[in-house]
């Protein structure tokens, strides 16, 4: 017997040994095998990109994962201790295993062959979501708990905590507590009662099983066991307990609601951090904050849509055939669908999709009555709606021509408003800066520009008469024609742009030579694949972009200065440290040394000569000319030029004052006619001017002042040629100081005025 304890003795002895051998070269293997923990030092987590104003309104998210990070010491410690109650309640007395627990899962596991959930201490979460995969394998667990013992060496548990509450998935693309918070409830951490506290707490085990969203009965019963617990480890009372179980749940999906719509401007920034950082931008919690003012991208999204309703309804209401069963779901720019009721005399009464009931006035539908004068609307229609600024209700329609604005700092090229179309998610092309189209009349400043460089004044006359040009390799003359179809003889310059005479640009353009205009164009920054070498140009005939437009047009709003369009001002990380600070070339007409010269300054392409000289003819368009509509704004100082293309293809108006260059387009996008009369004047116009009554709105006038080199003289606006003081028909003329006219009208001219009459100095107004 005692020889059989012996050799049992030793069996066991050399099995322990044996065990003790293998456990020794396992964990020497595993721990060789193991991450380094030193990682969660500077951990990196995946926070979504988001795009701000530059008054820091948000703009867009981008990311498959929502999660804000926050410090340990800023999370409410009832809340920290719903956590606690619910998956680790002794989370500051153990060394980072529960080995109690542990035992219990290795009980369960023997005596039913199936694997319990429990034993995974918040230390060895943090372990598995940092540094490991999730598989469920023996060794993967060892692992796990060789790495808790270690990290709870390395670092503090409020350390761990932090990563754990920051790291942990809740459901709904939701991961950390303030992502749950504003994803189920819309509120910060501080915000949340205790009942959402538990009711959080409570998703980590499984966030699909216990989300109050898709399975709310569950939800409660698992928020409720989380109270519990936290009442069994004396964190809240018995009173707090009962009030907290009782409450219903408030949990309602919450979706990242922007705080102004800036869609086609948000696709421009995630491209470009896309090209600048890849996958990364989506990930690394970058925060970019665009130059877009709040206030003028609302009131250019609304100018659009206002000028392109405008616009449809001018042209008719296209009655649709559609019934209640045929409603489509979809809310497209600001239009809601809605399905008529009841139709009276004066008025009509619609369902929203939400059961709302609105009143539409007679007032708002009477644009839809035909030739028959009674209302189009019967019940059962699907119409669309819009809510006017005054809150009652319209009967509208979607646009079917698009539009496209965009505003910029003439200063530095900040972009200040932009936006591409009706609405984005119908169609996300982006006209303000995608789509080629002919600038028409709005081109011709540039073909003025150059005129003044090469020694015309804006008294020259050039004769407004019919031209035949003869192109090569085209069947047919080219007959062109001023919008009016008149013709007005000898014009002057001023008059030619103030009421943009087709005719004049074309002879002026053929005197002067294509090959300067195009110079011109290209200084102007013009590529010059957009730039026809024919008479054409005179017109506007090649392509542009409305960015590029008001980019023109900035150069004679800022004293002359190619400045460069930019929509980024700055990019954070999530830490707040910036990485990216925009520093864009500005105009400076008031440097003159070479040192000054030297910095970063836009390059000037006009002199301030010739950039005074087309302010005054841009500023006459406004109050003379083809743009006299903007003279409701009450201003002196407004310039710039209307554009129309042939067959009314393209209505434009680009202007401008010292501190806002804006430009506003319509067309449709299969360059279809808009119609009669639908000029730049009618048709965008209108955009312009809600944009800029908002946009100029306590700023006060800007003067021309006339710089050096500039002279006045009084002529004959008949001749261009100087003319008496006490020539009635007389007018103020700008010239450059080496262009100004050294002779006299005729004696029998300058005799027309009435000698009886007191001798009075001519107005200096040229406005």
């Amino acid at each position: 017997m005692a020889k059989f304890l012996k050799w049992l003795v030793l069996f066991f002895t050399a099995i322990i040994l044996a065990a003790a051998i293998s456990g020794y070269f396992l964990y020497n293997q595993l721990a060789a095998d193991l991450p380094d923990i030193n990682a969660l030092h500077n951990v990196q987590y995946q926070i979504p990109l988001n795009i701000y104003s530059k008054d820091n309104l948000l703009i867009a998210q981008f990311g498959e994962k929502k999660r804000t990070p926050v410090a340990i010491e800023k999370v409410p410690q009832q809340l920290i201790n719903a956590f606690i109650a619910s998956e680790d309640d002794s989370f500051y007395e153990h060394p980072g295993v529960d080995f109690k627990g542990l035992l219990r899962a290795g009980l369960q596991l023997a005596l039913t062959g199936k694997k319990r959930q429990g034993g995974s201490t918040i230390t060895m979460q943090v372990t598995r979501n940092f540094l490991l995969t999730s598989e469920k394998t023996y060794t993967r667990k060892l692992k796990e708990i060789m790495l808790a013992l270690k990290i709870e060496h390395e670092y503090p548990k409020d350390k761990i905590m932090e990563l754990y509450l920051n790291q942990i998935f809740m459901g709904h693309r939701a991961y950390g507590i303030a992502a749950a918070a504003q994803v189920y409830y819309g509120k910060s951490l501080t915000e949340l009662s205790l009942a959402e506290q538990a009711m959080i707490a409570g998703l980590p085990k499984a966030p699909s099983l216990y989300n109050p969203i898709t399975n709310q009965d569950r939800a409660i019963e698992r928020r409720n066991y989380v109270l519990h617990r936290m009442l069994e480890l004396n964190h809240i009372t018995q009173q707090d307990y009962q009030n907290a179980s009782k409450q219903p749940s408030t949990a309602k999906l919450q979706s990242v609601t922007p705080e102004i719509s800036a869609l086609y401007l948000a696709e421009m920034v995630r491209q470009k951090i896309f090209e600048l950082y890849g996958e990364q931008a989506y990930t690394s919690g970058f925060k970019v904050y665009t130059t877009i003012n709040g206030t003028l991208q609302t009131t250019a999204n609304q100018a659009l849509s206002n000028t392109l309703h405008a616009y449809d309804e001018r042209h008719g209401y296209r009655h649709s055939s559609q019934k209640v069963t045929e409603v489509a779901p979809t809310v497209i720019g600001d239009t809601l669908p809605a399905t008529i009721l009841r139709v009276k005399n004066n008025s009509a009464t619609a369902s929203l999709q939400d059961k709302t009931l609105i009143e539409i006035p007679w007032e708002n539908i009477k644009w839809a009555v035909g030739a028959t004068g009674r209302s189009p609307l019967q019940v059962g229609d699907v119409i669309r709606v819009r809510q006017l600024p005054n809150n009652s209700w319209a009967l509208t329609q979607i646009p079917e021509a698009e539009g496209a604005f965009v505003s910029l700092d003439p200063a530095n090229g900040a972009i200040l408003a932009l936006t591409g179309g009706f609405d984005f998610y119908r169609n996300k092309y982006n006209r303000a800066t995608q789509s080629k189209r002919q600038p028409g009349s709005g081109f011709k400043p540039i073909i003025y520009t150059t005129a003044l460089e090469q020694g015309y004044t804006p008294a020259s006359l050039i004769n407004d008469a019919p031209i035949v040009i003869d192109n090569p390799g085209q069947e047919n003359e080219w007959r062109p024609e001023n919008y009016s179809k008149q013709f007005y003889g000898p014009t002057s310059i001023r008059a030619a742009i103030t009421h943009s005479r087709n005719i004049i640009s074309i002879r002026l353009l053929n005197e002067m030579g294509i090959e300067k205009a195009v110079a011109t164009a290209l200084r102007f920054g013009f590529a010059d694949e957009q730039i026809p070498k024919t008479l054409s140009l005179a017109l506007g005939s090649g392509y542009a972009t409305p960015l590029q437009m008001a980019r023109v047009y900035a150069t004679f709003a800022n004293g002359g200065f190619l400045i460069k369009p930019y929509y980024i001002e700055r990019i954070e990380s999530n830490e707040g440290e910036i990485i990216y600070q925009a520093n864009p070339k500005i105009a400076c007409p008031t440097c003159n040394s070479t040192e000054e010269l030297n910095r970063n300054y836009a390059p000037r392409i006009i002199t301030p000569p010739i950039c005074f000289l087309m302010n005054s003819l841009l500023r006459d368009v406004v109050q003379h000319g083809t743009a006299t509509g903007a003279k409701v704004l009450g201003r002196q100082d407004l310039a710039g030029k209307t554009g129309t293309t042939n067959e009314q293809r393209d209505a434009w108006f680009n202007g401008y004052t010292q501190s806002n260059v804006a430009t506003a387009w319509v067309g449709f996008d299969d360059f279809s006619p808009l119609g009669n009369a639908e000029t730049g004047g009618v048709a965008a116009l209108p955009m312009w001017i809600e944009f800029m009554r908002v946009a100029l709105k306590d700023t006060p006038e800007t003067p021309l002042n006339m710089p050096d080199g500039i002279v006045k003289a009084f002529i004959s606006p008949e001749t261009g040629l100087l003319t008496a003081d006490t020539n009635k028909a007389g007018i103020w003329e700008y010239f450059q100081a080496d262009h100004v006219p050294t002779s006299f009208s005729s004696p029998a001219e300058n005799s027309s005025a009435d000698s009886n009459e007191p001798d009075e100095k001519p107005t200096e107004n040229l406005f």
